[in-house]
């Protein structure tokens, strides 16, 4: 164990504030992203999460898995999920035309228009939150680090489903949108 410990590379301290505050204020931010919704909107951020993705599919349908894949959430929970907004008719499962055994969730025109009564309120909060207290080069820069990020992790999902290794997390194949 101790040899293990003495192989680690060590974040520097800068290393370690970085990655305190990212944490901290992607928490804190998701936390706040949450509450607006709740509050003005009475949706989840998950479940807007999941709107949206239904929202920019062709057809406005998708099946669980790559619907859980483009939340980062599992199957089973993007089911759950998904029983809640066809409950409350924002959601409707529909037949898989190309798989009998399998169901498409599909957006319905209620679920269009509780999208677009609450987006106005998140985009603004997202604003307020994150792009109101940054520049133009921030925007920049943050942006082509978490796309390089986001690209090297999914290659490393990748090469382990080619290595028949389970990856650690849903594989998702573009950045997902939330607003």
């Amino acid at each position: 164990m101790i040899d293990r410990m003495e192989q680690v590379q060590w974040l520097s301290a800068d290393e370690q504030r970085t990655w305190r505050a990212y944490l901290n204020a992607t928490r804190l931010l998701l936390q706040r992203l949450d509450q607006q919704l709740a509050r003005d909107a009475d949706i989840s951020l998950t479940d807007y999460e999941l709107l949206v993705q239904l929202s920019e599919a062709p057809d406005h349908q998708m099946r669980m898995r790559p619907l859980a894949d483009a939340v980062t959430a599992t199957k089973s929970g993007v089911t759950r999920a998904i029983n809640r907004l066809v409950e409350a008719g924002w959601v409707r499962r529909v037949p898989c035309p190309d798989d009998r055994r399998g169901a498409l969730a599909e957006l319905t025109e209620a679920g269009a228009a509780k999208l677009a009564a609450a987006s106005p309120g998140h985009v603004a909060a997202v604003r307020s939150n994150v792009f109101d207290v940054l520049s133009p080069r921030d925007v920049d820069r943050i942006g082509s680090a978490y796309l390089e990020m986001h690209a090297h992790m999914v290659e490393m999902s990748r090469s382990a489903a080619v290595a028949g290794k389970r990856p650690s997390a849903p594989l998702v194949d573009a950045a997902t949108s939330v607003d």
